[in-house]
């Protein structure tokens, strides 16, 4: 069962971030946000698990869209997962240059797609901190940063923005992270 973690509640703009440790598959927001690579091909990780429980739809939607560069987002449709969309956010590999202004980009790129869909609850992993390798102290530091100052920057239709994890150690992480913003 997932739990709440942790919360931020940004009064000036009764806006919400929080933290839930669980799987995100089974978050029922308004979409969610997929850590993909730029062929949108959804084969392992958080992006295999998407489209085992939404259905082939997803990576037939995917397929569509074809290549996706790294620090942009697409959306598809949800399938038969509790959301309406899934919005597929292509982060950084280590090693391959200016990871951190990447990832900041991919947030950015999520929540806005996001905001211009009217959605008002967004989740999002720990993008990039998987496979492809991208520190997760580094991660939750960068995505807690990138939903506050989105939220608090931009006239926006999201009200919650919350950080889906399923490990304790990223769990860790950005709890660390959520203390820092208080």
């Amino acid at each position: 069962m997932d739990e709440i973690v942790d919360y931020i509640q940004l009064a000036e703009k009764k806006k919400i971030i929080r933290l839930v440790k669980g799987d995100i598959t089974e978050r029922a927001v308004d979409v969610i946000v997929n850590a993909a690579n730029s062929y949108l091909k959804h084969g392992g990780g958080v992006a295999g698990a998407i489209v085992r429980k939404g259905g082939g739809i997803i990576q037939k939607e995917s397929d569509k869209i074809g290549f996706v560069p790294v620090g942009s987002s697409v959306i598809t449709g949800a399938g038969k997962l509790p959301c309406k969309a899934v919005i597929h956010a292509v982060g950084p590999k280590m090693g391959e240059g200016d990871e951190d202004a990447k990832l900041r980009s991919s947030v950015s790129s999520s929540l806005t797609l996001a905001s211009e869909r009217n959605f008002r609850s967004i989740s999002m992993p720990a993008i990039s901190s998987g496979i492809f390798g991208f520190p997760k102290a580094r991660c939750a530091e960068i995505l807690v940063e990138e939903a506050k100052k989105y939220l608090m920057s931009n006239a926006t239709s999201l009200e919650i923005i919350e950080f889906c994890v399923i490990d304790d150690e990223t769990t860790n992480y950005f709890k660390k992270e959520f203390a820092n913003m208080k």
